[in-house]
């Protein structure tokens, strides 16, 4: 296995950390924190590369807050200085992981993302059902709490064979240890759970978590048709015991190897036929529709506040499915003459 050839030193150099900055600062220069960090920057980052350098750095605490997205989600938000390290550690490593993903991995990767999921999903589709000759049954899987139950153990053990430098293992530590969703019986470091969503690094680290699952599905069991989104993934196939068969193999992966567990309510084997709940969108044969509760969301969203960054980014979803229904309830149309969109509320 190759491994990773860059240092610590090429992480907590200055100018990766000024680089770092410039990538984080995008979208965020009106925060209250990031112009209190702005304000004496140098002397921030030199303070940062200094405690990082002798290695007296220690990760700060989180800010629980809860969101909607629209189940709701507890975000846990590091310090601005903890984050400006973030983005330090994941330029340096993204590259060389994202090399060891394999093509169906869809999450947090630059070039993919849940629209490109889905086609691949129909690709599949197309492609298993003989261009719909064929039935095509798909198995819908979803792992139970996911971020919460990433062991640091098994992560860390990952990492290891990934990454020679033991300085960059230390470093990747503090980052770990520094959130844990459960601790065990026993206070030990490497007995806590969990990656705290809202890390930028924890998109990186579940990715190359999950990429053990990845490579036993490819490898192992020899699964073409595999599709993975964070902690969805769909198999393709025309043979449903066949898939059946595979459950049991697949919880067990899971279970040994990773310590994780399928949500029992998320898991089902159906055709495309009736359709299938996979990221969103309730994919059939020829053509996609939003997921209900998300339907009456955007309508909602719409109807009380027809901002244009509103309409813009709902017009952009609609148009990877076949939405003119909901466009015309909402009273969502194109402006032929300069190509802008508007809402109007119907009396």
């Amino acid at each position: 296995m190759s491994r990773l050839i860059h240092t610590y030193q090429n992480i907590i150099s200055v100018e990766n950390l000024l680089l770092a900055w410039q990538e984080f600062l995008r979208g965020k220069k009106g925060k209250k924190d990031i112009i209190l960090f702005q304000t004496k920057l140098m002397d921030n980052i030199l303070s940062l590369h200094q405690d990082l350098k002798n290695k007296t750095y220690k990760h700060g605490g989180y800010v629980a807050f809860n969101i909607s997205d629209p189940k709701p989600r507890n975000i846990h938000k590091a310090t601005v200085r903890d984050r400006l390290l973030h983005h330090a550690i994941y330029r340096i490593l993204y590259p060389y992981f994202d090399t060891k993903f394999i093509h169906g991995s869809y999450s947090c990767r630059i070039g993919k993302g849940t629209h490109r999921a889905i086609n691949r999903l129909r690709e599949f589709h197309r492609k298993v059902s003989k261009n719909n000759t064929k039935t095509c049954y798909v198995l819908k899987c979803d792992i139970r709490k996911f971020f919460a139950n990433i062991d640091h153990r098994i992560l860390k053990n990952i990492l290891a064979q990934h990454i020679k430098d033991k300085d960059v293992l230390w470093l990747l530590g503090q980052v770990i240890n520094s959130f844990s969703s459960q601790k065990h019986i026993y206070a030990m470091a490497d007995m806590y759970k969990g990656l705290p969503l809202g890390n930028l690094t924890s998109q990186l680290l579940v990715n190359i978590y999950m990429n053990e699952f990845d490579q036993y599905m490819k490898r192992a069991l020899k699964i073409k048709c595999y599709i993975r989104y964070a902690d969805d993934f769909v198999i393709l196939q025309n043979d449903k015991i066949e898939l059946e068969n595979l459950l049991s193999k697949i919880s067990n992966f899971l279970c040994e190897s990773l310590k994780l567990s399928l949500h029992p309510d998320k898991v089902y084997i159906k055709t495309i036929a009736s359709g299938v709940d996979f990221l969103g969108w309730v994919n059939f044969p020829k053509h996609r529709v939003l997921r209900t509760s998300t339907k009456r969301r955007a309508l909602k969203n719409l109807l009380n506040n027809p901002t244009k960054p509103v309409i813009v980014s709902y017009l952009s979803l609609f148009k990877h499915g076949n939405m003119k229904k909901i466009q015309a309830g909402a009273g969502l149309r194109y402006n032929g003459q300069n190509g802008r969109a508007f809402v109007y509320r119907r009396i």
